[in-house]
């Protein structure tokens, strides 16, 4: 784990990831009372040395790891260690990760600064320029190879981690798998982005390399998460779901193997087919 100054201060009460509801559900052609877990929202409000960066509305869980992940997979930070301090301030309004950066990155923020408020994890909310919406991406190197049955194998194990999805049947994740160590790591939002920010988060605290395994998702694959995604440096994306042709286009831009529609033990290999092989069957360059 990183070994970042983090303090947290309850102004209110800080909200659970989810909470049970009432509804009504139809059952046999009547309806019936009934109980069921919702997952919460709450605003998250990013702040760097005092300047309000953006605001989501996301899941109240992993605060510290969305923090470091948001900054990270933004470009904001290279390294945890840019981080000075932070603070996770819950408020009757909403949470505050307050960051305040190390000089040298301090120096360079307010050049970036930008404010944006939209809606639950929308990654291009508020940004000031078309150039900035389809920024490139760093060149993915290394990584792999990964054998057929690492897909499926990666893909059977994400139910298992999770648990706010087997809770409420409404939130995202995205985990990272290895052959040799399986499922290391997963995080859950409202917001496809926001998990995986906190998954970049987990993984920079715990010292993983994105390198070395499988980032796998639940959503579909958009411009905006093979942008977080080749921040990170991962070599390879698993998604349940099917990619858009512009993450499809950044992908094969930075290198990066983008593996979509996984679902029972099927899928299809959408850029860079070399890092996925199988022993029985010629490796596809």
């Amino acid at each position: 784990m990183s070994n970042l100054d983090c303090d947290s201060v309850f102004e209110a009460e800080p909200p659970p990831p989810a909470v049970s509801v009432r509804c009504l559900a139809q059952k046999g052609g009547r309806l019936v009372p009934s109980v069921r877990s919702a997952p919460e929202e709450t605003a998250i409000a990013f702040t760097f040395n005092g300047l309000t960066h953006a605001v989501m509305m996301a899941t109240p869980s992993d605060l510290e790891d969305f923090a470091i992940g948001f900054a990270l997979t933004e470009g904001l930070i290279d390294d945890p260690a840019d981080i000075a301090s932070l603070e996770i301030v819950a408020t009757r309004l909403g949470v505050e990760l307050r960051a305040w950066l190390a000089d040298d990155r301090a120096k360079t923020y307010s050049a970036r600064r930008r404010s944006m408020a939209g809606p639950t994890g929308c990654g291009l909310c508020g940004i000031e320029s078309l150039e900035e919406a389809v920024r490139s991406a760093p060149p993915v190197a290394g990584g792999g190879p990964f054998q057929y049955g690492d897909i499926s194998t990666a893909m059977d194990a994400l139910p298992l981690g999770q648990s706010l999805y087997a809770q409420t049947h409404a939130v995202h994740a995205a985990a990272f798998w290895t052959p040799g160590e399986g499922l290391l790591a997963l995080r859950e939002d409202v917001g496809r982005h926001n998990a995986l920010d906190k998954l970049a988060g987990a993984l920079r605290r715990g010292k993983h390399s994105a390198k070395d395994g499988l980032v796998l998702l639940t959503s579909r694959v958009s411009i905006e998460l093979i942008q977080k995604a080749a921040r990170m440096g991962a070599p390879a994306i698993v998604a349940v779901s099917a990619p858009t042709a512009a993450a499809i286009r950044l992908a094969e831009a930075c290198g990066m193997t983008l593996i979509a529609v996984a679902r029972a033990g099927e899928f299809e290999i959408f850029t860079h087919p070399r890092r996925i092989t199988d022993r029985a069957m010629p490796n596809v360059a």
